[in-house]
């Protein structure tokens, strides 16, 4: 008798001006039972102020602040953007307390994906390549490298760099540009890992159905080649 996949979990983070309960519908986009049977998880990021001074341009009517999981200097991000890495990594630290939890709960932790969209994609990328262990996988959504400081860096694990990576950008991206997706796997090679990286002629700052239906079948393989070797 062939044993049923197990039931993973999915931390979905949204991009800058967003929140966590506004992107609960992404898990209905799924129709696999391994997808629809997981646990999913929609945090919010905390509303700060932002230093660059047009991000009311992009975002209208936000009072003392913008929900977002680190400062942004500029848009669009580019590859030599100024990063937030202090902020970066308490929101990691966040984000990975919320892992440490469903993993003490008995979750595997290679059964845990993290997956984010724009600046929820650069947070899940940091979350992934700085957890301890060997997660199920990250997915980024237009995102960038957030850090490159040598202290970061070198608290890398060789479990976590085990992390498969799944990295999706469109061409025609102007608030996250192409070039700084396309800075990940060279950043990724130096480490010694890497990614599958996906570009997208065309595409704009934005999740197409393909997408969602290559994350689908992604992580349905994964759970079940986990399930196969527990």
């Amino acid at each position: 008798m062939v044993p049923n996949p197990p039931r993973g979990f999915i931390i979905w983070l949204h991009g800058m001006g967003g929140s966590g309960p506004a992107n609960e519908y992404v898990k209905t986009l799924f129709e696999s039972s391994e997808l629809k049977e997981s646990k999913w998880a929609f945090p919010s990021a905390p509303r700060r102020p932002i230093s660059f001074k047009g991000v009311n341009r992009f975002f209208h009517g936000y009072q003392g602040g913008i929900p977002a999981w680190f400062d942004i200097y500029a848009i669009p991000m580019t590859a030599d953007s100024p990063r937030d890495e202090k902020g970066l990594l308490e929101t990691v630290e966040t984000i990975h307390a919320l892992i440490d939890n469903e993993v003490a709960a008995g979750t595997d932790p290679e059964n845990i994906f993290v997956c984010g969209f724009s600046q929820g994609a650069a947070t899940a990328f940091a979350t992934v390549l700085l957890y301890p262990k060997t997660l199920g996988g990250g997915a980024v959504f237009a995102g960038w490298v957030p850090f490159s400081s040598p202290s970061i860096i070198n608290r890398i694990t060789p479990e976590a760099k085990k992390t498969p990576i799944l990295w999706f950008h469109g061409e025609a991206d102007r608030m996250a540009v192409f070039g700084a997706g396309q800075a990940a796997p060279p950043f990724l090679e130096k480490i010694g890992m890497t990614c599958e990286f996906k570009a997208y002629p065309n595409v704009g700052h934005t999740i197409t159905r393909e997408q969602y239906q290559y994350l689908e079948s992604w992580i349905q393989k994964r759970l079940q080649s986990s399930s196969s070797s527990s």
